[in-house]
């Protein structure tokens, strides 16, 4: 058995649980129900430890300190969501047990991992047991213990992994809300899934090359856990380079544990990392920037990644912008970017919406650009800038035309230093077409923002999709391939008769009161299918107006704007 690892062991060992992790991700996403049910824990540490894996195979180094070092620098930087944070901290504390160390063998691992616990568990404002914590505090004991009988690196690794399994499957009886769904906790289970692939790298066997799939055996009851446990809307995760290295962070803890929940904040002599779920991202980002410089920053929405999750749709994250920042390149044929437009009038527009129809419809309304997205596909704030840049006006207005897309669009406002940005707030197609529609292209900016935003507030949006997977969700109990009608943003009804469905959407009282009504379809609807939709709210809606229209829309068979 091994007894001693060196550096060029060790990288071997994390670049080996990277790829563990890799491959068991997406089954670590479905146990995922703590602290919220956003089904990414997986995906977070994934990514968490690839930037690690990143940086280890760039470069090889001399001692394992300074494996160790790169590593835990690398995880701070690259760390995504509470479990990706609590993983970095683990092993910046572990760093910080070898330091100086060319080699080490199993007394020097335990008290390694003794100092990363201790590093998490500071960190964390308010530990919860059945955690990820829970599980690294007695597998390092249970390494401590080990060390005691045999010194090797590799069977105090096997006695780790041996007590993490016994206080993962606790994890359920330890926390309500794993008891309700009847799983273990997804992060601790990603902390031991790590564990085990740097044992393997020990003991020879091969590392894994493609994603695992998830056993629906081992998947949560993500129905079970209701919208209510989710506290604060926002997972809020940013990095800030310090301004100087022994800035005191007290000041900002206290002050974000006072905006919310869920508080981990890790650092090191040039930068700190804040992980926090709250309902004000922009007071959290603005507070810490009296530390230092405001380096990455990711936003996610909870409550609308429980939503999507609950009705067995995709759940959006952060880490599918990089997939549709490639999408929008390539459709720029690699033509190179030629900078910001020189401003051509006082004001501009620029909308965001998914399907040929929908675009074609903002720009025959004035709007100087179009970025594709929206639900399934938000783009990201760097893609939000370039059509801003692109357009040319002294004023850009933005309809962001989804909630996921708001705060990413609000981004742009201090970022932009050529134009001046402002954001209206539309949450739907619907609104966008309808403050589109009240823009005064001659007005002021403070006119043209006041006519928009009141426009939106005139707008009801209604959606028709399916379920994807079974579930119980807003009373109503889903099956899979149901038709399901949203009526903003909440369950309105489902039905296996789309036709019956409709009718019902359409006797409802926003669409009885409302003078017009357009019906836009989806990329999965036909024309013919679309027409007869149509004649549904003509015969129950004889007082409105009624617009079909060709949207083009991925997701949703249709949405219904009232007004």
């Amino acid at each position: 058995m091994t007894t001693t690892i060196d550096a060029a062991a060790f990288r071997s060992m994390v670049l080996h649980g990277a790829a563990a992790i890799s491959a068991n991700k997406q089954q670590i996403n479905e146990l995922n129900v703590f602290p919220v049910p956003d089904g990414d824990t997986g995906t977070n540490m994934s990514m968490t430890i690839s930037a690690a894996a990143t940086e280890l195979r760039a470069k090889t180094y001399p001692t394992l300190s300074a494996a160790a070092s790169a590593v835990a620098s690398a995880l701070l930087r690259g760390a995504r969501g509470n479990s990706g944070v609590i993983l970095s901290l683990l092993f910046r504390g572990f760093s910080k047990g070898v330091k100086d160390k060319e080699a080490i063998d199993g007394r020097d691992f335990a008290i390694a991992l003794d100092y990363g616990v201790a590093a998490a568990y500071k960190a964390v404002m308010k530990p919860a047991e059945g955690t990820i914590l829970t599980v690294s505090r007695l597998s390092a004991a249970a390494a401590a213990a080990a060390a005691r009988e045999d010194a090797g690196v590799e069977a105090v690794l096997e006695k780790t992994i041996a007590a993490g399994q016994e206080a993962l499957a606790n994890t359920v009886n330890q926390n309500p809300v794993l008891k309700k769904a009847g799983v273990v906790d997804a992060g601790g289970k990603g902390f031991l899934v790590i564990l085990q692939g740097m044992l393997d790298e020990l003991q020879g066997k091969p590392m894994p090359e493609t994603d695992g799939d998830a056993s629906a055996a081992d998947s949560a009851d993500f129905a079970s856990i209701g919208e209510g446990d989710i506290t604060f809307d926002f997972d809020t995760v940013f990095i800030v380079r310090k301004k100087r290295p022994d800035v005191d962070l007290t000041e900002l803890r206290a002050y974000l544990n006072s905006i919310g929940d869920s508080l981990v904040i890790g650092e090191d002599d040039e930068a700190f990392k804040v992980h926090v779920h709250t309902d004000t991202p922009g007071d959290a980002l603005n507070k810490a920037q009296s530390f230092g410089t405001l380096e990455l920053c990711k936003i996610e929405n909870m409550r609308t990644q429980y939503e999507d999750l609950a009705a067995g749709k995709h759940v959006q994250s952060t880490d599918d912008l990089q997939q549709v920042e490639k999408e929008l390149e390539a459709m720029e044929d690699g033509a190179e970017d030629p900078g910001p437009a020189q401003p051509e009038k006082e004001l501009g527009f620029v909308a965001v919406c998914a399907g040929e129809g929908l675009a074609a419809a903002f720009k025959d309304l004035g709007a100087d650009g179009v970025i594709s997205g929206g639900q399934t596909m938000n783009p990201s704030t760097e893609d939000i800038m370039k059509q801003i840049q692109r357009t040319p006006a002294k004023v850009v207005f933005v309809l962001p035309n989804n909630g996921n897309i708001i705060m990413a669009a609000q981004q742009c406002v201090p970022l932009c230093k050529d134009k001046k940005v402002v954001v209206i707030p539309t949450k739907t197609v619907p609104q966008g077409i309808s403050a589109l529609l009240a823009a005064l292209p001659e007005g002021t900016e403070e006119e043209n923002t006041a006519a928009m935003t009141e426009a939106i507030g005139n707008v009801h949006t209604s959606e028709v999709t399916y379920a994807a997977r079974d579930s119980d969700f807003d009373g109503f109990d889903i099956h899979e391939g149901d038709y399901m009608a949203l009526s903003e943003h909440k369950l309105f009804g489902t039905d296996t008769d789309l036709t019956a469905l409709l009718t019902k959407l359409a006797q409802d009282k926003p669409q009885q009161e409302a003078e017009f009504i357009t019906v836009i379809f989806g990329s999965d609807v036909t024309a013919e299918d679309a027409q007869k939709a149509q004649a549904i709210f003509e015969a129950q809606c004889p007082n409105a107006e009624i617009t079909l229209l060709d949207g083009g829309q991925p997701v949703y068979y249709y949405m219904i704007s009232a007004e």
